[in-house]
């Protein structure tokens, strides 16, 4: 009996405790969502107070709309449960320190990409480097020609300006002839080859045809009497490899030294008078004739001034009338089945007004006297015109 009346205590006991975790249970539920409730007003409320505040904020022209895009990027709706407005807050709020960072931090240039200001540095670079094309005037001057067969270039190289007669003439590649003596004496001179002071060479005894180059010579009589023996011992001492790379470094015509001893040259088998620069592989036109003396003599030239003031001694045109220029050049003429077919006067002006690069080539007329005398009047005679006082 005593057995039973535990058993019925145990089982009272259980109910008791059941029912009092129930109770508080539910106690416990009720109480998150009655403390839930107690944080704000309803969702209606909610909706209306943060709808007038959005209307106050609201810039006149703007819909809501329009304003809620400008600040969250978004288009939202308006219907939006309370979770979702939570959530909104929390979105806007990275928002606004996500702008913040935005204006102190500046992307740095990724590896082998340039800032705004090398970009800059860059473009203005491009733009020097590239240079405009030079302009083109064409002349009448065959009143200076007299009706030989010619052609005449100016240019102004501080302008980049050039002033033709016969244009036709001026861009077609001739042989140089004895012009290139500028060229050789300036290769000699750079490296050393030929020293001035000490460039006597010995006569060979052999008798030519020009009674100036029948004796020992040096430099400066060499270029003045133009004597092809001279040169030719000179160009060989200079050699075929520096040769070529002065040529190329000059940008002279066609480069082309192939014909080294001048063997294209029917005109003469003595090889102590022949070589590439007369009547035969080497070619230049008198604009680029024009264009070398300008490299040689500018204010962009490479060749030390030494060399350039060497040159211009051998070079000076001392028959002139005016004498507030100074002309340089070279004659050079060259000669077809005993016909002169090239006559050149070429070089350079100094005035107050800057360097003049020129040159003159007078081709074959039949009928009338054609010379490289005659080629150097004209020079002389348009410069002095050309030239303003």
């Amino acid at each position: 009996m005593e057995k039973e009346k535990d058993q019925d205590k145990a089982e009272v006991i259980m109910k008791k405790r059941n029912n009092y975790l129930k109770l508080g249970y539910w106690i416990f539920v009720c109480a998150i969502y009655l403390t839930g409730c107690a944080k704000g007003q309803s969702t209606e409320e909610k909706i209306f107070v943060e709808d007038e505040r959005k209307e106050e904020k609201t810039e006149p022209g703007k819909t809501e709309g329009e304003e809620k895009e400008e600040k969250t990027g978004e288009g939202k709706t308006e219907e939006r449960t309370e979770e979702g407005k939570a959530e909104e807050r929390t979105g806007e709020g990275k928002a606004e320190e996500k702008t913040e960072a935005e204006k102190t931090w500046q992307p740095e240039p990724e590896s082998g990409s340039a800032t705004t200001e090398e970009a800059a540095e860059d473009t203005e670079g491009n733009t020097k480097g590239t240079a405009t094309e030079p302009e083109i005037f064409y002349a009448d001057w065959s009143g200076y020609f007299n009706g030989l067969n010619g052609t005449a270039v100016i240019y102004d190289g501080s302008d980049r300006r050039y002033t033709i007669y016969n244009d036709e003439l001026a861009e077609a590649r001739r042989p140089p002839c004895s012009t290139f003596k500028i060229v050789s004496s300036l290769t000699a001179l750079e490296h050393g080859i030929l020293e001035p002071e000490d460039s006597t060479r010995t006569w060979s005894g052999e008798v030519f045809w020009n009674g100036d180059w029948n004796r020992d010579i040096d430099f400066s009589e060499a270029f003045r009497t133009s004597c092809v023996w001279y040169y030719r011992q000179l160009i060989d001492d200079i050699g075929k490899d520096r040769m070529q790379k002065e040529l190329d470094k000059l940008r002279y015509g066609n480069c082309d030294i192939s014909d080294w001893e001048g063997r294209l040259n029917t005109n003469n088998n003595n090889r102590a008078l022949t070589g590439f620069w007369i009547e035969s592989s080497l070619l230049i036109s008198p604009k680029e004739q024009a264009e070398v003396m300008e490299r040689i003599f500018g204010e962009n030239s490479e060749y030390a001034e030494e060399t350039q003031n060497e040159l211009k001694q051998v070079m000076l045109v001392s028959d002139q009338e005016r004498k507030d220029i100074a002309i340089y050049g070279k004659t050079g003429m060259g000669k077809a089945d005993g016909v002169v077919v090239d006559a050149w006067f070429t070089g350079f002006a100094e005035s107050e007004g800057g360097n003049l690069y020129f040159c003159i080539r007078l081709g074959r007329t039949d009928g009338m006297d054609v010379s490289s005398t005659l080629a150097k009047e004209i020079a002389v005679r348009l410069l002095e015109a050309y030239i303003p006082f």
